[in-house]
């Protein structure tokens, strides 16, 4: 075997929808390994296998089975989805939630190791989904945090961009327009501070299978002046908005370790957010944790207050130099010559 590692890393979402923390968490791990001497990475090739010593595969679709059942190299499985993930995103998921337990069973069960993107996904990769404690490891998402470093200057080109006085006091949250993401929570705050802009960056991309589609179109033409809900926008543009914002706010009731949140850290922006015990491990006490009616008085906070502002913008700092791309490269790099020299050994 040559020193050089030949992954293939694959997302279904490369072919499919992309508004979605999965795709940009895929990118940013594929963009940081690319940056290496010494691994070979190949995208895609959707449904085909591929030579290669290691499979990284960040969806669990039908296009990449001929992956996971290659056995000609071994399998590395990110794990995004949990079936508590599904309840409030997808339609009807209630009901077909034991099928999808099942199937995301058949499929990590596959992998020589499991990543889960948080401590809370590890525990149900083992407790409910039955996979074995030594294929599981913990791998949080991670994005370039160089690429994300705001200035005053960028903050003022981007809200030139989007055409935002000065002075406006600028919220902005960051995903798909679906139940369990609590925009009702930020449509309420929006009242509350008729002052401020809101700016709700996302879409419904998987439309009608998107849970209570209809209810959740009708949020979205009933908000107030003060705010705005975009549809799906390219990732530069996501960025660019982040940019332009004094607060970043994500209210959702269910999450693993989003990368929104990763993203509005690297600009340097305070965040507020759900106090979920998903984020006991990897956030802390670096983010702003709400309930249902305390959001509402922590914006009024950060508004008023110039020292709470700048509190929460340190903690942001800490959480940028936690979980830059290049050092989960570096372990991931790890995690794949552990796997292949393991099977050297059998095989000597």
């Amino acid at each position: 075997m040559s020193t050089n590692l030949v992954v293939n890393m694959a997302s279904e979402s490369d072919v499919s929808v992309q508004g979605h923390g999965v795709h940009t968490a895929y990118v940013e791990l594929a963009t940081a390994l690319e940056r290496r001497p010494d691994v070979t990475l190949i995208r895609g090739h959707y449904s085909e296998r591929v030579e290669c010593d290691v499979y990284h595969l960040h969806t669990l679709g039908t296009k990449v089975w001929r992956k996971i059942l290659d056995p000609g190299a071994k399998k590395v499985v990110s794990a995004h989805v949990i079936p508590d993930s599904l309840v409030g995103s997808i339609r009807l998921a209630r009901w077909w939630r034991p099928a999808a337990r099942a199937y995301m069973r058949w499929f990590y069960g596959r992998a020589d190791k499991v990543l889960a993107v948080s401590g809370t996904v590890a525990r149900a990769l083992e407790t409910e989904l039955k996979v074995a404690p030594e294929r599981i490891e913990v791998l949080y998402n991670t994005i370039d945090m160089d690429a994300y470093r705001t200035t005053l200057a960028d903050r003022a080109i981007a809200r030139a961009e989007l055409e935002l006085d000065a002075d406006t006091f600028v919220v902005v949250g960051v995903g798909q327009v679906q139940p369990r993401k609590r925009i009702d929570l930020f449509v309420r705050m929006a009242r509350e501070h008729p002052e401020v802009l809101f700016i709700w960056v996302g879409g419904i991309p998987f439309k009608h299978l998107g849970a209570n589609y209809a209810a959740m179109k009708k949020l979205m033409s009933e908000v107030p002046d003060n705010m705005v809900i975009t549809d799906v926008v390219p990732h530069p543009q996501v960025k660019t908005i982040l940019q332009s914002a004094d607060v970043f706010c994500l209210p959702a009731e269910q999450e693993n370790h989003p990368m929104c949140i990763l993203e509005a850290a690297g600009v340097g922006l305070p965040i507020v957010a759900r106090d979920l015990r998903e984020y006991d491990d990897s956030f802390g006490d670096d983010i702003l944790r709400c309930e249902d009616d305390d959001f509402g008085a922590a914006i009024g906070r950060l508004r008023f207050d110039e020292a709470e502002r700048e509190k929460w913008r340190e903690a942001s700092v800490r959480i940028r130099e936690r979980f830059d791309s290049a050092a989960a490269a570096e372990r991931l790099v790890g995690i794949y010559r552990e796997l292949v020299g393991s099977e050297t050994a059998e095989v000597g």
